[in-house]
């Protein structure tokens, strides 16, 4: 007989048996276990999963869980310092199982109740966080680049003159945005999917350190008339994909407000250390943004994807998105900002309970869980940045002001350093010893890790070093 595949009873086995699986594979990751990544070419892993479905049981839950731990790879290995991308706190990965059983939408209040009044109070938070003024305003939306596109979009439909949301951009007044040349592509992808074309993305100048430098802004404005475009808005990084830069927040703020510009602040990834007294500096000016996003699933350790945008004036927070239907009651009260209605401002309608995940994680570690997660990374960076300096044939081309540093091996003997980096990356990934990535700066190419694992000690890093040097070692092209 078919098993009732709502069977508590069922639930509950194959449940305690996940959960037993994957504590089992925290403490071995903790204990530097296995690999971070047993790479395999996409093509044979596809051979190795076919898709021989059946009309019967072919295996359970707990079984598959196994192997896919296996094949995965191992973001709370110590020795993953690749992408931006947590390792989750269990409390948060519970809290989404827990979410994805009662799986409450968030379009409007009588959907997703306890869901809206949570998100509500973490924005609360966040923005207190900031230094922004109540009341604040704002959603959680899935990812960084939903998030700089909603930002974006209310920052379009407060230009005065002009109703793009109603009219369409047939006829309209062409636009512009002012970015870094460091910012990451989703403003570019926003910008194109809003109706600006790629010429509505117009670059400010970077300085030494990879920042926007303030003082070539009105050289970009000036070419964005040169281009028929009028700028609407700037964009600030805190801080930057490539080398974790943060631009001078307040300088640009200084630009925005007395060219009135919207200020926008895309802190998916930086944006946190305005929690911690000691880096807050580094994020001066970000109280005066018109609106900041902040990647949960980054410096908050949460599970992808869950991102904050934030507007300082909460009004602002409905001119993204906006309109009716009548199978969606929403509820606005002349007078009174809809906060319990998240359809109102989000591009998605069935909208997860995202809000539980951070809410039910502060509760249970306090909000210092986040200021120590964000010092200790960014510390461990700092000090990552001074053996690369104590040891010869390695050079760092930027100092790190967050927990991203890049870094390349440069002995003397090797002339073309970009092929070496890549000779490295390529040992290291067949390894499985660590996992890094790469960056092109300056038109060359750059090693580059992110410190975002809290288990990540500072001999893991010393082993790096030693892994780099030995991987070069390791290979066969000459030097010349």
């Amino acid at each position: 007989m078919a098993v009732d595949p709502y069977d508590p009873e069922s639930f509950r086995r194959d449940g305690y048996e996940v959960i037993d699986v994957l504590a089992d594979y925290l403490a071995g990751t903790a204990n530097r276990e296995g690999p971070v990544l047993d790479f395999v070419s996409p093509a044979e892993l596809l051979e190795q999963w076919p898709a021989d479905f059946s009309i019967e049981q072919t295996v359970r839950l707990p079984d598959l869980t196994r192997r896919v731990i296996r094949e995965s790879h191992h973001i709370h290995h110590p020795r993953y310092v690749g992408h931006q991308v947590s390792a989750p706190l269990p409390t948060a990965a519970l809290a989404e199982l827990v979410g994805a059983v009662l799986n409450n939408g968030m379009a409007e209040y009588e959907m997703g109740p306890v869901a809206n009044v949570m998100e509500q109070r973490v924005i609360e938070w966040l923005g207190t966080a900031l230094g922004f003024d109540d009341p604040v305003g704002g959603m959680l939306t899935s990812g960084g680049s939903v998030a700089n596109l909603t930002a974006l979009a209310a920052a379009r439909q407060s230009v005065a003159g002009t109703d793009i949301w109603r009219d369409g951009v047939t006829g309209a007044e062409p636009l512009g945005i002012l970015v870094s040349g460091q910012a990451h592509y989703s403003i570019d992808r926003a910008a194109r999917i809003l109706g600006l074309g790629a010429a509505g993305v117009i670059a400010v100048a970077t300085d030494d350190q990879m920042r926007l430098d303030p003082a070539r802004i009105a050289d970009a404005e000036r070419e964005a008339e040169r281009r028929g475009r009028r700028v609407f808005a700037i964009v600030g990084s805190a801080c930057t994909t490539s080398t974790g830069a943060f631009d001078p927040l307040d300088a640009i703020a200084d630009y925005a407000d007395a060219h009135g510009l919207w200020f926008h602040v895309d802190g998916a990834h930086g944006a946190v250390a305005a929690l911690s007294p000691r880096y807050r500096h580094l994020v001066n000016g970000i109280e005066r943004a018109d609106s900041v996003i902040i990647d949960a699933h980054k410096m908050l350790q949460m599970p992808a994807l869950i991102t904050a945008v934030l507007f300082k004036r909460r009004e602002t927070a409905s001119l993204a998105f906006h309109q009716d239907q009548s199978y969606i009651n929403f509820r606005e009260e002349v007078g009174e900002y809809p906060w319990w209605d998240s359809g109102l401002r989000t591009l998605e309608c069935t909208k997860r309970m995202m809000s539980l995940e951070i809410y039910a994680a502060v509760r249970e570690h306090g909000t210092d869980r986040f200021r120590v997660h964000v010092e200790s990374t960014f510390d461990l960076a700092r000090r990552f940045a001074k053996m690369i300096d104590d040891e010869p044939d390695f050079e760092c081309p930027v100092e790190p002001q967050a927990n991203i540093v890049c870094f390349r091996y440069a002995p003397a003997s090797i002339r073309d350093l970009d092929e070496l980096q890549l000779r490295v990356r390529t040992a290291l990934l067949a390894s499985g010893d660590f996992y890094i990535v790469k960056t092109r700066l300056r038109g060359g190419i750059y090693l580059r890790i992110t410190v975002i694992n809290a288990r990540t000690t500072d001999e893991d890093l010393r082993n790096l070093l030693a892994a780099v040097k030995a991987a070069a070692a390791s290979t066969t092209a000459s030097p010349h």
